[in-house]
């Protein structure tokens, strides 16, 4: 395939019929159907970007992580955070160059061919919609527990048409429900870490608990309690708890200034990742043993109990539900505009890439959400069959999104030092070498999951999926390269 020239926002305005018109995302136009609206504030995307990599996984999966590691999580947690950053930055090299609503969909179309292009952006509308019902039904759950006279089933139909609602309405609508949404998660976890912090220095006001030092890091079978191959183990636990980090580079072409807003979120990826997940992680360690039934459950809520925090349970009930409420907002927000690039990249209904005169691609979001809803259903009615096939065949979505990124990457940094160099506002570190490290390290994640039986079914429905739309590629691409020779 030819080198093209990196596609700009010139090139995505309707009428204009240059070799970019077709990758790009019309947005900032004020008549109906003529793409998205600059309708995402800058303190919208600084919440989003910092919100974005806090989800329930971290209240909740990230027990398990710690039981499987001990202490050792933290190494984990580590390596996969160094993965996530230098695939963010390599995601915030492009995106600030070229911040489109399709983010790496858009990239690898451009770099890799229309294959990569159709095939990562279905395979990530498809991990999205999935996690719409798996929210769905996780926050149904919680308020069922509260208000039991409504079913779950009825929650979940309410919280979906209530976002979905929001969604419809306008990009602002969204953002401002998730700046709300994503703002309580910062607050909670900013919370805990204060109140952690004191308590291991034996501090905390109201209490008379001595420093714990580094007892529980160390005892109990020492740091690596299960031995080195547990770090591993740890990183196929907590590597899907990560994604999430790239949903500022969609959303940033439906902000006021996106490349400021790429850029500053590129920038902040890394201290995120340290306090957020490294911080809080480091905290329950060090309070509580690790083998402790209680962190086992819930690390967080057995943190909260041994500080003396009254009504733990609940007040993390709360953080959950909105952590679930966020990721779901999110989640049909990216669902619908990788559907709209998608369409209009011609990859997908051309109804998808219609928008109201608020500049919301409608269809695509009814039809994000009525997928969501049809596996809500198959989670009720064949939850140990078709479900469980949805969730396997979705569950190594994230890997192979970050892998494409890294090669995306590397052919688009050539086109763009090439044809616009001074678009490399920001620049992966040690190009191309570190890059083909990361290529590196989630190729051995993807075979480590080989030998793991917990992971191994994932992996192989994952690249059935894969293969399955990217056979669908192949057969558009002959159609279209048959119709192109009449």
């Amino acid at each position: 395939m030819s080198a093209q020239p990196p596609f700009t926002t010139e090139d995505a305005r309707p009428g204009n019929s240059g070799p970019a018109s077709a990758a790009a995302t019309a947005y900032g136009h004020e008549a109906a159907g003529h793409g998205l609206q600059a309708g995402l504030k800058n303190r919208h995307l600084s919440m989003i970007a910092i919100g974005g990599v806090i989800g329930a996984g971290l209240f909740v999966g990230s027990g398990a992580g710690i039981a499987a590691a001990g202490p050792a999580i933290l190494l984990s947690y580590a390596l996969v955070g160094a993965l996530v950053v230098m695939v963010m930055r390599m995601l915030g090299e492009m995106a600030a160059a070229n911040p489109v609503s399709g983010s790496f969909s858009a990239y690898a179309d451009r770099a890799l061919g229309r294959w990569a292009g159709f095939t990562i952006g279905w395979l990530y509308w498809f991990f999205w919609v999935v996690v719409l019902a798996v929210e769905a039904m996780a926050g149904a759950g919680i308020l069922n527990s509260w208000m039991p006279a409504v079913p779950t089933w009825g929650w979940a139909l309410i919280v979906m048409v209530v976002l979905t609602a929001t969604n419809l309405f306008s990009v602002g609508s969204y953002g401002e429900f998730e700046f709300w949404f994503a703002g309580i998660k910062v607050v909670a976890i900013a919370a805990f870490i204060v109140v952690g912090g004191l308590a291991v220095f034996g501090v905390l006001p109201g209490t008379h608990d001595h420093a714990v030092g580094l007892a529980n890091l160390t005892g109990q079978g020492g740091f690596l309690p299960k031995g080195p191959g547990a770090i591993l183990t740890g990183v196929l636990m907590v590597v899907f708890s990560f994604m999430g980090s790239e949903i500022v580079t969609l959303a940033a072409g439906e902000s006021e200034d996106p490349r400021k807003a790429v850029v500053k979120a590129t920038n902040s990826v890394i201290w995120r990742i340290g306090v957020f997940y490294l911080g809080s992680i480091l905290l329950v360690v060090t309070l509580l043993p690790w083998n402790s039934p209680e962190v086992a459950k819930s690390p967080y809520v057995a943190v909260l109990n041994h500080v003396g925090i009254p009504h733990a349970g609940e007040l993390m009930n709360v953080i959950v539900l909105t952590a679930v409420l966020s990721c779901l907002n999110s989640g049909l927000y990216t669902a619908s505009r990788m559907a709209f690039s998608l369409s209009e990249r011609g990859d997908a209904p051309r109804a998808f890439s219609r928008t109201t005169s608020r500049g919301v691609p409608a269809t695509a979001i009814l039809a994000s959400v009525v997928f969501g809803f049809v596996a809500v259903y198959f989670d009720y009615q064949y939850p140990k069959t078709i479900f469980q096939f949805l969730l396997n065949s979705s569950g190594a979505v994230a890997l192979f999104v970050w892998l494409v990124i890294c090669f995306s990457q590397l052919r688009m940094r050539k086109i763009i030092e090439r044809e616009s160099p001074e678009r490399l506002s920001v620049k992966m570190w040690a190009y191309p070498y570190l890059t083909w490290v990361t290529i590196g390290m989630i190729v051995f994640v993807i075979g480590y999951m080989l030998t793991d039986k917990s992971g191994r079914d994932q992996v192989l429905m994952s690249f059935l999926a894969a293969g399955l739309v990217l056979a669908v590629a192949f057969i558009r691409g002959r159609r279209r390269s048959a119709l192109d020779q009449r």
